[in-house]
């Protein structure tokens, strides 16, 4: 059995990658990164959620505590306010180079266990706009961690959800029966999503335009 290293935020994007992996009969590896974002009390619950209800035995938590220290993200610098609206460019939720770090250590999880990808929900039509959510920057890196790794280390990255919308996400996901139920994308709540944040209004156009109606309580 091919076996993939899966990255799970415990958001819908990765959840649905997951349950894509799962499908497709792989033996997924999930790994969670807590890098001192606000949510991440929740991120991680909904992760060992997902995992429990996929029986996954091999996971891993991996402490990114230093992205705090970096800060210039208002998801790891809590002077930083979460905007409600979408302005122009890169937003300042984004994390510098967090997916680069991501994929990188999944890499070496991935060269450890004899994976032969890694998976990771990003996605770059119908999303915030993160330059290293981009598909480019994705196979730059898969060619980089080629040279990085032994010779006999073959490591493909995944990104099964990076050409749709929110809407194909979602529709993906219902149709796999993922456990969307168990996720969470809020920016900055850990108890009612917040409904404002552009995490959570992504999450819901995409809802709203599937015709579904969000399993997650959200504040009135």
């Amino acid at each position: 059995m091919n076996k993939s290293v899966c990255i799970v935020s415990g958001g819908m994007d990765s959840a649905t990658a997951l349950a894509l992996t799962i499908a497709s009969g792989k033996e997924a590896i999930c790994v969670h990164f807590d890098y001192r974002q606000r949510t991440e009390s929740r991120e991680r619950e909904a992760f060992n959620a997902l995992c429990d209800r996929y029986e996954i035995a091999s996971r891993y938590t991996i402490d990114l505590g230093f992205f705090g220290a970096i800060g210039a993200s208002a998801l790891t610098d809590r002077s930083i306010a979460v905007p409600s609206d979408f302005a122009a460019g890169v937003p300042i939720t984004y994390v510098p180079f967090r997916n680069g770090i991501f994929l990188s250590i999944a890499a070496a999880i991935a060269e450890k266990e004899g994976a032969n990808e890694i998976v990771i929900g990003a996605v770059e039509e119908d999303s915030s706009g993160y330059p290293d959510c981009r598909e480019a920057f994705l196979r730059s890196l898969e060619s980089a961690i080629a040279l990085g790794v032994k010779d006999e280390t073959k490591i493909a990255i995944v990104a099964p959800l990076i050409h749709l919308s929110k809407a194909e996400i979602v529709r993906e996901a219902l149709k796999l029966g993922a456990p969307l139920e168990l996720t969470w994308s809020c920016y900055q709540n850990e108890d009612r999503a917040c409904g404002v944040c552009e995490s959570c209004r992504l999450r819901l156009k995409g809802f709203a335009l599937a015709g579904a109606k969000d399993p997650i309580a959200y504040e009135a």
